[in-house]
């Protein structure tokens, strides 16, 4: 239980820091060149992670699945995620990506094998209906283009998730991360020089918010995020990816100045309970499991145990025979 709770604070300083990454974006950074910020977010990201891990993919398959990879999880998922910013109210877009954990869920069902449980199915549901709560009110128009792109961006990142539970690390996890982003992060600057010309120039506040979202909103979360991936089901992950809203909402009050209604009080706390509700049926799981390695080591033992205590009569009866 202790090993699980653990991963599942890991992990959730992922949605926590993207969560506040929508707020620094909005007070620090440049708000018209949106693909650039992407891109310089993902490429030093990557080279900071690169300079610690010092590894890299290894053989055709590896760097095939990386590149693929980094496309669906950073390059796509960003660009996408720009496009339906540009279109869609961010409560329409909110509300569209809260549907993550039962996506995440169907995708490791259909390719990792992972039946999803009841709990983890009413963990989500519970959680989705509090980022409801949370963006209640604030529906504007929906454009059928942006609509789609958001859809389009949670099945990137979904499959791209799903993909790298059941590939397992293509190198080790943080180099794993970092190779990703730089693979993403180069789509995200080709599509940045096309769209958006030359690079924004940054302030001082500018480059402070630059080293946030490069070294705790992208670094860190990747890594934070991917090791959940690698010691929860996908479907716990996602419900834990509802704390993304949740932070930008709790900043916008103790920050920015916003007000907190009693709808999105209970939001909050129904997300929390989702998430709560989701560990639950892992718990129990990886008890079961820990019973059974358990009474396998020990059959294991007893079994050793046995080979030795006939092993020790047959010579006994040896020297016996030879007097």
């Amino acid at each position: 239980m202790e090993a699980n709770l653990r991963s599942v604070l890991i992990t959730a300083i992922a949605p926590i820091a993207w969560g506040a990454t929508y707020f620094v974006t909005q007070l620090l950074l440049p708000i018209d060149a949106p693909l650039w910020g992407s891109a310089l977010r993902a490429l030093p990201a990557g080279l900071v992670l690169l300079l610690i891990a010092r590894t890299r993919p290894h053989g055709i398959r590896d760097w095939g699945r990386t590149a693929l990879l980094g496309v669906l999880n950073v390059g796509g998922f960003f660009l996408l995620l720009y496009i339906a910013a540009q279109l869609l109210p961010t409560s329409i877009a909110s509300s569209i990506m809260a549907a993550s954990p039962l996506v995440l869920a169907l995708f490791a069902w259909a390719l990792a094998g992972q039946k999803p449980t009841v709990r983890m199915f009413a963990g989500a549901v519970v959680g989705i209906l509090g980022v409801l709560l949370l963006v209640a009110g604030a529906f504007g128009a929906i454009e059928p283009w942006g609509v789609a792109a958001s859809a389009a961006g949670l099945v990137s990142s979904s499959l791209g998730y799903v993909l790298t539970k059941r590939w397992g690390a293509t190198a080790a996890p943080v180099a794993a991360s970092a190779w990703q982003l730089l693979f993403g992060g180069t789509v995200l600057l080709v599509v940045a020089l096309v769209f958006e010309g030359a690079p924004p120039a940054l302030d001082a506040s500018g480059w402070l918010g630059i080293a946030y979202v490069t070294l705790v909103g992208t670094a860190l979360a990747n890594v934070a995020w991917f090791h959940g991936l690698e010691h929860l089901s996908a479907g716990t992950v996602g419900i834990i990816g509802l704390l993304n809203p949740v932070t930008g909402v709790l900043l916008g009050v103790l920050l920015g100045g916003e007000s907190l209604a009693a709808a999105q009080l209970l939001g909050i706390l129904l997300v929390l309970v989702g998430i709560v509700i989701g560990q639950q049926r892992m718990r129990r799981a990886q008890r079961m499991r820990r019973a059974g390695a358990a009474a396998a080591a020990g059959a294991s033992a007893q079994n050793t145990s046995g080979d030795g205590v006939d092993a020790q009569r047959m010579v006994t009866s040896a020297w016996r025979s030879k007097r």
